[in-house]
């Protein structure tokens, strides 16, 4: 049965069918993170929405097929800030917030993208991509920065539904002596001695924030690629400027872009003068697991604003023991769930069709949704597993074995146990059966 996966693009207002530019293939790109500090549930909202795409595209159109941009942001004022505040190389810093997210991202469920471009690796790129703009008139060099010209490109304020005129109006944009207009946006910027900064035609400086994306997604993809994805938070400007630039330089850039919501937390915007500000470490060091987090993220649609509750987070867990207790690893992913993803990424239907599941459809179904790699985490490990039968099965073939010396059916029986996550322990006292990290129920109907 084929599959035809609609997503609501930005760019056109409309729920449009991915096509991907080649056949078979499909290109997608997420701006990544800023890496000064450790990511906050708003920001693994984007990360799992968007790695809930990935799977799905993995899956039909296979994992070869699908190329995944997910950038790390190592040049910034705010990762300068960090430095300047702790005394600490901005490198250490950069690499030790990376590896954090990717841990934390990871016990969330999220895929290692197929490339993860660090700024400072593109800098060349970067300033050529500047050099083209300069050439083609879009921007222009001034007091050692280089801005672009926004009223030059015409389309720009598309993508965001908005003219130039109003974001002036309604927008904090910086007056500045080295600007034609206000609303133009820096490519580069000088640095001083004491920042990051590399050599260019426009002296020591370092990229803007826009810039960098733009240039390692060309890099990367190429001139023209199928979906570019972020928070909503980042159509205007991020967005709206990457696309400026980009097609300015002639590229095609992005044929679908979507945006999730943004994520409140008991019904207020997240913030620390509210004291309901908190990361993703934060809920896993207070014994929040990983899949509990997804699950929750995924109940409500990626476009719709989400609410993280505690009585969402409750019922997740609940939900998830009962099915890691009735499900069995599989590979055919139930129709029902397939379809819900494949209408605009619709995990909230993917889940209450997954209500109907057991066995190995709903095995395959909570793979695909990243909530199960087919053994039981050790947190929905239920505490009143009774291994009381197993245990005594156990110790009688034991008592025969030693008069018969012949072991096999023990070492059999135990086998079979440790394949099911049982930790089997031996002693002249008898026989002790405990659930360990990885049990599976379902591995003991053989046994």
């Amino acid at each position: 049965m084929s599959i035809e996966i609609n997503l609501k693009n930005t760019k056109t207002r409309l729920v449009d069918r991915l096509e991907p530019r080649i056949p078979a293939h499909v290109s997608l790109s997420l701006c990544g993170p800023s890496v000064y500090d450790r990511a906050h549930i708003g920001n693994a909202r984007s990360a799992v929405a968007f790695d809930q795409l990935f799977r799905l595209l993995r899956h039909v159109y296979g994992a070869d097929n699908v190329t995944f941009v997910r950038n790390f942001t190592d040049v910034d004022d705010k990762i300068n800030a960090r430095a300047a505040e702790t005394g600490r190389p901005i490198n250490d810093i950069t690499a030790e917030t990376s590896q954090w997210y990717l841990d934390d991202m990871g016990a969330l469920g999220v895929l290692e993208p197929t490339h993860m471009p660090r700024a400072t690796q593109y800098i060349a790129e970067m300033v050529a991509f500047i050099e083209d703009l300069i050439e083609k008139g879009f921007a222009y060099a001034n007091e050692g920065h280089v801005l672009f010209r926004v009223r030059a490109y015409d389309d720009y304020g598309k993508l965001s539904g908005r003219s130039v005129d109003d974001m002036i109006a309604g927008a904090r944009v910086e007056v500045a002596p080295y600007k034609e207009d206000p609303m133009d946006f820096v490519l580069w910027k000088p640095s001083t001695p004491d920042i990051p900064g590399w050599h260019s035609p426009w002296g020591r400086g370092r990229p803007g924030w826009h810039i960098e994306c733009s240039a390692m997604s060309h890099a990367i993809l190429g001139e023209a690629f199928d979906i570019h994805a972020g928070g909503s938070d980042l159509m205007f400007p991020h967005h709206e400027n990457e696309v400026a630039q980009s097609c300015a330089a002639g590229h095609d850039f992005a044929r679908y872009w979507l945006h999730n919501e943004m994520l409140q937390v008991e019904g207020k915007k997240m913030s620390k003068s509210l004291g309901n500000f908190f990361t993703i470490r934060d809920l896993l060091d207070e014994g929040v697991p990983g899949e509990v987090i997804r699950m929750v993220f995924l109940g409500t649609h990626y476009g719709k604003p989400m609410d993280w509750t505690d009585k969402k987070r409750e019922e997740a867990e609940k939900t998830l023991r009962k099915w890691y207790a009735a499900a069995v690893p599989g590979e055919d992913v139930p129709w029902p769930v397939v379809s819900a993803l494949a209408d605009d990424i619709n995990t909230h239907g993917a889940l209450t069709a997954m209500y109907q599941l057991d066995g190995a459809d709903l095995g395959a179904a909570l793979s695909l949704m990243g909530l199960w790699d087919g053994t039981v985490p050790a947190w929905a490990v239920s505490d009143d597993v009774d291994l009381s039968a197993f245990a005594d099965r156990l110790a009688s073939a034991r008592e025969a074995a030693m008069a018969s010396k012949d072991f096999s059916a023990v070492d059999a029986m135990k086998a079979a146990l440790i394949e099911a996550g049982v930790e089997v322990r031996m002693s002249k006292q008898g026989v002790d059966l405990v659930p360990g990290p990885g049990f599976d129920a379902a591995k003991l109907e053989g046994v």
